[in-house]
């Protein structure tokens, strides 16, 4: 029946095929339709490694009966959230108005206009303790519709009406001191599970943004020693007892979604490239080479795609001897589980993801003096570009090669331009770093930093798009582009990227001093923002006891190249590298502040 979602592009969609329920993929056609039926949509929203999106699949989506009811009634569009998350972002920021747990599988329920009347999570396919089964519910919104058409379009009226007011409202802005710093590393230490590790209770999550953030404020100058101990004692522990927890898969190496319990047991067993990403980049800032090199093997030899990027995530599902089972195959040892197909890769390469791998890998590869990281993340880059940029304007999503039509949004943007700066010192790319500054320069506007392009369906409906600031696993839009901005600020010198940035993280500041827990990347760049700036480079040895010692300095940005590369980068508008060189043919270091530099030091121990 589902014809139209058998070539898509998103993997998901894709699983769905073979309902009997006539789906539509996100876009005009289905709106079009509904209007010319007069009937109302059911936009119902998962990702290929949700648990309870398959589960909801089996029990309801694949019922030929409920199937027939649903398209007797309704037109109904299934949306892959990590494709279009502008879209699930506004379904979700609707949705909190009739349930407040919100999550995966999301279901919606929208007038012809747009407009969301209804909105809820799984259903089961029969009532269950006091939760209605979706067929009751497909009734209900059905009877409405039919009888009760005027209180229904009042009803989602009067909503948009306050998502309007709410998407036009400002956040405070306020400036990071060391008193409100301080408040939030104390309310960070009072949230701690100071039994098992992390914050919170059941279910716990890595909040790896958030552990960046502490890992930053070790060191912070905003705040005092006291302050500055207990910080990094919060992201030690944290990783401490991940490191040996159930979250962490001993075969393959990667990092599970959550555990379902507060001492880290029960994972929630799906494997996600943004977790894995930003735990790489926490586990290599405190110098955890064994946790590292797991989480890249796992990106390597799992989520890697022919084309040298990386997947979106790893199911939790698989067949066990034949039986499905959520997680079974990762109960097995190595021996066991070469015996059994692999929980299956959702193939779909998005570009801001893939970014953030691509900075962890480089900064791994820095750190540890492995250039085949560096070169995975040079391979990751290179594919990303050709699949997911076209003439210039970037792209969410590909697979195969094959582009998605869902915009990219200024996450996709700001976190792969910083993975591009960070691979392109790394491995002395001058055309990635010129790359990363169109994609900066492209969302600058009059000094705000803002997405080039919205979903075309919203604008068309006149629907607010979904709000890009929400952190979680991964930072936001606003928090990745204004990272973006910062790093091309350390490595030319142009105050205009330097003033986007604070602009772009302003807001955010408020929010993350008052809920700290779920705000750390824009904590760790206000952090990072509000130190001395200090770069290091190094000129004519890579590789050697110089390099060595210069990665030791603490600096905002440490970059090792020969002279070529140095001239090249200088030469592109790079200002960090004017007038670098060797000196009398020796490798030279040029630690400096705020772009101003000291003499070239040539000796090791003179860095120290």
């Amino acid at each position: 029946m589902a014809e139209r979602l058998r070539d898509a592009v998103s993997p998901y969609l894709r699983s769905h095929a073979d309902n009997p329920v006539d789906w539509y993929p996100w876009g005009p056609e289905a709106f079009a339709a509904a209007r010319e039926r007069d009937v109302p949509l059911l936009v119902s929203i998962g990702y290929a490694t949700c648990h309870w999106c398959h589960v909801m699949a089996r029990e309801s989506f694949s019922d030929p009966d409920l199937a027939a009811r649903l398209n007797a009634g309704f037109v109904a569009i299934k949306v892959d959230r990590e494709e279009h998350p502008e879209v699930d972002a506004a379904c979700l920021a609707a949705a909190g108005a009739f349930t407040s747990a919100l999550g995966w599988p999301l279901n919606v329920f929208m007038t012809p206009e747009g407009r969301v009347f209804h909105a809820g999570t799984y259903s089961p396919p029969r009532p269950l303790a006091g939760h209605p089964s979706f067929r009751q519910v497909l009734d209900a919104v059905a009877e409405a519709w039919r009888d009760r058409r005027g209180e229904v379009e009042a009803s989602a009226a009067g909503l948009d009406a306050a998502l309007r007011e709410a998407a036009a409202a400002t956040s405070p802005e306020v400036p990071l001191t060391s008193d409100l710093l301080a408040r939030a590393v104390d309310e960070l230490g009072r949230a701690e599970d100071r039994q098992h590790g992390g914050f919170g209770g059941a279910a716990k999550f890595p909040v790896a943004p958030l552990l960046l953030a502490l890992i930053a404020m070790r060191t912070s100058p905003l705040l005092d020693d006291a302050h500055r101990a207990t910080a990094g004692g919060l992201a030690d522990r944290a990783l401490g007892a991940m490191r040996g927890s159930a979250l962490r898969d001993p075969v393959e190496g990667g990092f599970f979604r959550y555990a379902v319990r507060r001492d880290w047991t029960e994972p929630h067993y799906e494997r996600m490239l943004t977790d894995n990403a930003m735990l790489l980049r926490a586990y290599t800032e405190v110098g955890d080479r064994d946790v590292a090199a797991g989480v890249i093997a796992f990106l390597r030899d799992v989520l890697r795609r022919p084309s040298g990027a990386f997947g979106s995530a790893q199911d939790s599902e698989s067949d066990v001897d034949g039986v499905r089972s959520e997680g079974g195959y990762y109960a097995l040892d190595a021996d066991a589980r070469r015996a059994q197909p692999q929980p299956g890769v959702d193939s779909k390469v998005l570009t801001g993801w893939n970014g953030l791998a691509i900075g962890a890998l480089a900064a791994a590869g820095v750190r540890f003096g492995e250039p085949s990281w560096i070169a995975l993340a040079e391979a990751a880059a290179d594919a990303v570009l050709a699949a997911n940029r076209r003439g210039g304007t970037l792209l969410r999503a590909s697979l195969d090669g094959r582009p998605s039509d869902a915009v990219a949004t200024l996450e996709d943007h700001g976190a792969l331009a910083s993975g591009l700066l960070e691979v392109a010192i790394a491995a002395g790319r001058v055309d990635l770093a010129v790359i990363a500054r169109e994609l900066v320069d492209g969302c600058l506007r009059h000094g705000r930093l803002v997405a080039p392009a919205s979903d075309p369906v919203l604008t068309a409906l006149g629907v607010p798009g979904g709000s890009d600031t929400s952190e979680g696993a991964a930072p936001s839009g606003p928090s990745a582009i204004a990272r973006a901005a910062w790093l091309l600020f350390l490595l030319t010198g142009d105050g205009a990227y330097r003033e986007a940035a604070a602009a772009g993280i302003a807001p955010l500041v408020a929010a993350g001093l008052e809920r700290p827990i779920g705000s750390g990347a824009p904590l760790a760049l206000a952090v990072a923002m509000a130190a001395p700036v200090r770069q290091v480079v190094v000129v004519g040895e890579v590789g050697g006891p110089l390099a060595r010692a210069a990665a030791a300095v603490p600096a905002a940005i440490t970059a090792v190249v020969d002279e070529a590369t140095a001239r090249a980068f200088a030469a592109a508008g790079f200002e960090l590298f004017a007038g670098r060189t060797t000196a009398d043919g020796r490798a030279a270091a040029y630690v400096c502040e705020d772009f101003v530099c000291r003499l070239p030091v040539t000796d090791p121990a003179a860095l120290g």
